[in-house]
């Protein structure tokens, strides 16, 4: 067979070179039989509920061991499907109308997936694919089959799937897996952020009929840095490969020596590098990554692991561990950010058209008081003696961020009047996620001390692209000349004010977006830990003279096409 080259979405750097082994999932047909009396069929499904809650804390700490317990809070959240009552409800309805508890199952599943899949939301799509994995994981209990999800892989490959679930990524063995790849998904699915944590190469979004046209490979090379699968290589392509491989090996002992230093510029410019983290594991691993602070500390995290909102003192306990992990290092808190996407079970969502435009972030902290002072006072009072900030999500104009600053002196005296040690001089900030707040940041410096922009948000309401849709994901450019102009207009906002500008979306950590960002004079770089290294090794590689060069050229041209491919010849030039 000639070698034919394939193009997905590099959701995960790295190279690997194999065999190909084709995951095709368990087949869950449904026989054809009689049901039993509505309580027998309610007891099959109870059982069946309580061995997979079983089989997910095994996965929980199994993935949490590996990766950590942000990227194993998702079993925990199928734990709580598991119980969902409406997921009962629907098997009980169905189960009473006449059917088996497979048949009520399926049936049940199939709505509350698509109901989910049907909200137009990146992060609704993602959680009915969570329900669905659920949906399987029961269905295969209750047809009396062995959970053997990839266990049939027996030498290192290179595993190819229509698509993998998080259980799915979770059981694949490090030894045996040399990086994966899918016909569906996207960068922000369960098993590409997983692939970056662990550090497997990952290609995904690679098209229908992947499976049949890799099916019978045994040799095959994948590069998750451009996205490239290469099948039936000739021995020159992998031994160029294998080459590659090596040199990015040796250049990675490079990047670790840089990750221990500070981050400065080639003739000295001071620029932090720091890291997005979700709880105190995350802030061990940015600490052992060479991150010199906390850009993003996404504090919602303690408020969608319960069925109840997190009181002060679990709040406190848990900001403070994390503070204590980061010494005097900075650390941003940002307010909780949840809303129609991320809704927890304890407050009433209205069901909406589209939950990034409706009631979410500061939205909701503003709408509920007890819920925001709470917060607050959690943070104000674990902050003492270390260098807390915190920073308002989704602030759209001025009137909003003056009522977000009120509640926090409103706080302030509250702590005061109570004799409750805290930080009284805590820097308060935005984020500048919405491009009514890109155009508004000289009047917003009124009231915010600095400004992190939010590229992925910014990006997606600025080019009104869904990123979670396929059929529109190609649209999703971060790298696009009125993205890059909005954050431009609001670093030079930002600093005619002499305010600081830091950036925690996915585009900071990107080494084809560093040197740009660099030239537009961002202060504060905020990024996933694995990233911090190389991105601490190109800052030191580029005077700002000639970071400032390259964001001219940049700034002149008309297309992200034009520019990505602009990017990577600076890159190889680096």
């Amino acid at each position: 067979m000639p070698e034919m080259k394939l193009l997905g979405i590099p959701a995960s750097d790295g190279i690997a070179i194999g065999p190909i082994f084709c995951y095709i999932p368990a087949d869950l047909t449904i026989p054809v039989c009689p049901p039993g009396t509505v309580e027998a069929e309610m007891d099959r499904f109870e059982a069946a509920r309580g061995q997979a809650r079983t089989e997910l804390q095994g996965l929980y700490e199994s993935v949490h061991i590996r990766a950590g317990a942000e990227e194993a809070a998702i079993f925990e959240a199928h734990q709580v499907m598991l119980v969902d009552p409406t997921l009962e409800a629907k098997v009980r309805e169905g189960v009473e109308l006449g059917w088996t508890a497979e048949q009520a199952l399926a049936k049940a599943i199939e709505e509350l997936a698509a109901m989910l899949a049907g909200m137009g939301d990146e992060l609704f799509a993602a959680r009915s694919l969570d329900v669905k994995d659920v949906g399987r994981r029961l269905l295969r209990i209750l047809l009396g089959l062995p959970d053997t999800a990839l266990d049939a892989v027996t030498e290192p490959s290179i595993i190819v799937a229509e698509d993998l679930t998080p259980s799915d990524t979770a059981r694949l063995d490090p030894q045996l897996t040399l990086g994966f790849i899918t016909e569906q998904g996207g960068l922000t699915s369960h098993s590409a952020i997983l692939a970056r944590t662990l550090g497997l190469p990952a290609i995904v979004g690679m098209g229908d009929g992947l499976l049949e046209k890799v099916s019978s490979e045994r040799s095959t090379v994948m590069d998750g840095r451009t996205g490239e699968l290469i099948v039936s290589p000739k021995d020159e392509t992998i031994a160029r490969y294998k080459e590659v491989k090596q040199q990015r090996e040796s250049h990675l002992k490079i990047l670790r020596d840089a990750a221990e230093k500070d981050a400065h510029t080639a003739n000295g410019r001071r620029v932090e590098v720091a890291a997005n983290i979700g709880e105190v594991e995350t802030a061990r691993t940015a600490m052992e990554n060479g991150a010199e602070g906390v850009g993003l500390l996404r504090t919602e995290f303690l408020y969608l692991e319960d069925t109840v909102p997190p009181n002060e003192e679990k709040q406190y306990a848990a900001y403070r561990a994390i503070l204590e992990v980061m010494g005097q290092r900075p650390v941003i808190f940002r307010t909780l950010d949840i809303g129609g996407d991320k809704p927890p079970t304890y407050l009433p969502f209205p069901q909406e058209m589209n939950p990034f435009l409706g009631w979410r972030a500061i939205r909701i902290s503003l709408a509920e008081p007890e819920l925001f002072q709470t917060q607050l006072r959690a943070i104000l009072r674990a902050a003492l003696g270390h260098r807390g900030l915190i920073m308002f999500p989704m602030i759209s104009d001025l009137d909003e961020l003056r009522r977000a600053r009120e509640v926090v002196e409103r706080v302030k005296a509250d702590l005061t009047r109570d004799s409750i040690p805290f930080a009284a001089d805590v820097p308060v900030g935005i984020m500048v996620e919405t491009p009514a707040a890109a155009v508004l940041v000289d009047v917003l410096a009124e009231a915010s001390d600095f400004f992190s922009l939010g590229t992925n948000d910014l990006t997606q309401y600025t080019m009104a692209v869904d990123r979670g849709n396929s059929k529109v994901a190609g649209l999703f450019q971060p790298l696009h000349p009125s993205v890059l102009r909005l954050i431009k207009q609001t670093i030079d906002a930002a600093h005619s004010c002499s305010k600081w500008v830091g950036m925690c979306g996915e585009l900071a950590g990107m080494p084809k977006a560093i040197p740009i960002l660099l030239g537009l004079g961002l202060d504060e770089f905020s990024m996933s830990a694995r990233a911090i290294p190389e991105a601490k090794h190109l800052i030191g590689a580029l005077t700002d003279a000639r970071a400032q060069q390259i964001a001219r050229e940049v700034m002149s041209m008309s297309t992200a096409a034009e520019i990505e491919r602009y990017m990577m010849e600076v890159l190889a030039k680096i």
